[in-house]
């Protein structure tokens, strides 16, 4: 209602106002979000006790992924209209996307004291649950969900990403599935079970998931990058390579794109065109996460090239990174190793197996490294890790027996290998190895044949015989 102070000829600011609130509402309907949010804050700032265009303000900061200050917008809308169960829940989602897990149960159960049959309040809460890994409370609120509706497409995309978690994939596939049965247009539901198939070994069904989801979204270029990768395990590089050039006319800018093409380049021996590649990775993601993984490879292309000054520079800068994959740390230590460099190669190769206690192939390398350095007693122990992990595995059994024979353990070493032939197959260098072995267990068996005959002799000797 206009004040009596205004005059009527002409607007009150309210009504500026109001026609802001409208034209955002038409801006985040044709997908103008910025714009939107510009026209929302417009309107607020003449008029902040709307809590609907809070509320609204909120919305679309959700859909800018600027989750805070969406928080920001629905507390100020609740101060304003404190039962508004929409606006909790929206509030108790974005406390979820925050990893603020608490305070979302703690108003998902004011929602649901306030009105017990608002589905929402169950269904959001499956996600909340499945993050925290409390996967039968998620089932839990999935069963309440589905007593006030059954039919709801976005409780079976919930519990299937909490099934998914689990990896039970076959079950997550039939909740997705039940979603794209309900709801087509759910966004990246073919890709979601494209990945479930992936992950459970059939790749016959991913593939045509997520050719799919591309019919639908030919320019998602997370479904792309996925796919992509999803082609370079499967090995059809050439597919791969087209998927990633594809992104890369879609986003030039795209670091992984790149580094992945670098890694086809790799694979296939090109090694100058991967350096440029991994090279380009760097540059483009300007010291970021996304080209993890880079100076590693260049490492590995200069050690290939035999440089082994850039190839520790590289291998150093990966260093850097903090890699947190045991296998990756493991590479880097054998690489190490390699170049003579055994306190990185410790340090990688323990990091190693404090990430992953089952890695036998770190184990190995640090048995290798006690024996570089001379300390035959930490390599047996080490390479004994490396057993008990993998009782077949082959370098352990023939360095093992090498170390071995240093120490003087003669049959350890014989048995050592005689299991290492058996796991890898007859070997110029095992068979040279067994045959070292077996001159020192007959040269120690003359050796104490002589000691015997001797003690023997002497006993007859004046002065040693029997009295």
């Amino acid at each position: 209602m206009l004040s009596d102070s205004f005059d009527n000829s002409e607007s009150s600011p309210y009504d500026g106002a109001e026609q802001k609130a409208r034209r955002a509402h038409e801006l985040y309907e044709d997908g103008d979000l910025h714009q939107a949010l510009d026209e929302l804050e417009a309107a607020i700032e003449v008029n902040p006790s709307n809590s609907a265009w809070h509320f609204n303000r909120g919305l679309t900061l959700d859909a800018v992924n600027r989750f805070d200050k969406a928080i920001e917008s629905f507390e100020a809308a609740l101060e304003l209209n404190p039962s508004d169960v929409e606006v909790l829940n929206c509030l108790a989602v974005d406390y979820t996307r925050t990893g603020q897990y608490d305070r979302a149960l703690e108003v998902f159960e004011q929602v649901e004291r306030m009105d017990p049959t608002f589905e929402p309040c169950y269904c959001n809460r499956i996600i909340t649950y499945a993050e925290m890994g409390k996967h039968e409370a998620a089932e839990q609120m999935f069963y309440m969900a589905q007593q006030i509706d059954p039919d709801c497409a976005l409780c079976y995309y919930n519990i299937g990403n909490s099934l998914f978690a689990r990896r039970q994939y076959k079950k997550a596939i039939h909740c997705w599935r039940k979603t794209a049965e309900l709801e087509a247009a759910h966004p990246q539901i073919n890709y979601r079970i494209a990945q479930a198939y992936w992950a459970d070994g059939n790749t016959t069904e991913a593939r045509e998931y997520f050719l799919r989801e591309l019919r639908l979204s030919p320019g998602d270029v997370e479904v792309i990058l996925d796919f992509g990768l999803f082609l370079l395990e499967l090995g059809d590089m050439e597919a791969a390579r087209e998927k990633f050039n594809r992104i890369l006319e879609l986003r030039p800018e795209h670091v992984q794109a790149v580094f992945y093409l670098g890694e086809i380049a790799f694979h296939n021996g090109h090694y100058g065109r991967a350096q440029g590649l991994y090279t380009e990775a760097l540059a483009k993601d300007g010291g970021g996460r996304e080209s993890a993984g880079a100076n590693y490879r260049l490492g590995q292309c200069a050690l290939i090239a035999g440089d082994i000054r850039q190839a520790r520079m590289y291998l150093l800068a990966e260093l850097r990174t903090k890699p947190e994959d045991s296998y990756v740390l493991t590479s880097l230590g054998s690489m190490f190793l390699a170049m003579g460099d055994a306190e990185h190669a410790a340090d990688c190769l323990l990091r190693a197996v404090d990430k992953d206690w089952s890695n036998a192939e770190a184990y190995y390398y640090l048995g290798l490294a006690g024996a570089i350095r001379g300390d035959l007693q930490d390599a047996c122990e080490f390479f004994g890790h490396a057993l008990d992990i993998d009782a077949g595995h082959a370098e352990a059994l023939r360095d093992s027996a090498k170390v071995y024979l240093a120490m003087g353990r003669l049959d350890e070493a014989a048995e050592r290998i005689a299991r290492a032939e058996a796991a890898a197959g007859p070997a110029r260098e095992m068979t040279a190895l067994r045959r070292k072995i077996r001159r020192a267990q007959r040269a120690a068996r003359l050796a104490g044949l002589i000691e015997t005959t001797t003690d023997k002799i002497a006993s007859y000797l004046p002065g040693k015989g029997a009295r």
